[in-house]
């Protein structure tokens, strides 16, 4: 009689989700979009219990094109001018789409971290006067509370050890530096300027330190 081997995965192993030190490969489907045909790649974040998503097209192993995009309901699902949220994931898929391959991993950390409940409380702060970081400051929060960490180590599952990444924040740049995954191209992300955004995304230029030259 034989003795099995240790190291051999069976057909059921291939099939268990695969654990790294914060998050676990949960399911995964094919998503048809405008922009192509995505891989929809579910991971559970175990220390809040959220769940993350990535959007894979096409050959992503190496080096690939990225979005780390956070969860903004408002903008993503109904089209808030408020923020360049939905516009920003918009033009990142349709660059994936272009290109034939990337990914956009979508990470569900509303409202820059403080939730949606939080979140349209920051906005009613907004209408009496106060910018995006002097509100989730007066209702007690740090201006940005997102751990992009998390989109790391999802990366590194894909297989993907490099990115061109679509951002104009340095703070993704950075974090992702940080643990492991190299940056080899920042991408602007080119959003529309107008009456009901424009304060917004100044703020974000001038107290979160994002790249936004068009505003000058």
């Amino acid at each position: 009689m034989s003795t099995p081997d240790p190291d051999k995965k069976s057909p059921i192993d291939a099939l268990t989700p695969v654990s790294a030190a914060l998050v676990e490969f949960q399911a995964e489907a094919r998503i048809p979009t405008e922009h192509g045909s995505f891989t929809m790649k579910l991971f559970l974040e175990h220390s809040t219990g959220r769940e993350h998503i990535a959007m894979v097209m096409g050959d992503v192993q190496g080096s690939a094109l990225v979005r780390v995009h956070s969860e903004c309901m408002t903008g993503d699902v109904f089209g808030s001018l408020r923020c360049d949220c939905g516009p920003q994931l918009q033009f990142a898929m349709s660059e994936i789409g272009k290109k034939g391959s990337g990914v956009v991993v979508y990470l569900r950390q509303e409202g820059r971290g403080i939730g949606l409940t939080n979140k349209l409380r920051a906005y009613q702060l907004q209408d009496q006067g106060m910018d995006t970081v002097e509100a989730n400051e007066h209702l007690g929060f740090a201006a940005d509370l997102r751990n992009f960490e998390v989109a790391a180590q999802i990366l590194e599952f894909l297989g993907v050890s490099s990115v061109k990444l679509m951002t104009n924040n340095p703070r993704k740049v950075d974090t992702l530096s940080k643990h492991g995954v190299k940056v080899e191209e920042r991408v602007p992300v080119r959003s529309e300027v107008q009456a009901e955004n424009e304060r917004y995304l100044g703020t974000k230029a001038s107290k979160l330190g994002h790249h936004m030259d068009w505003l000058r």
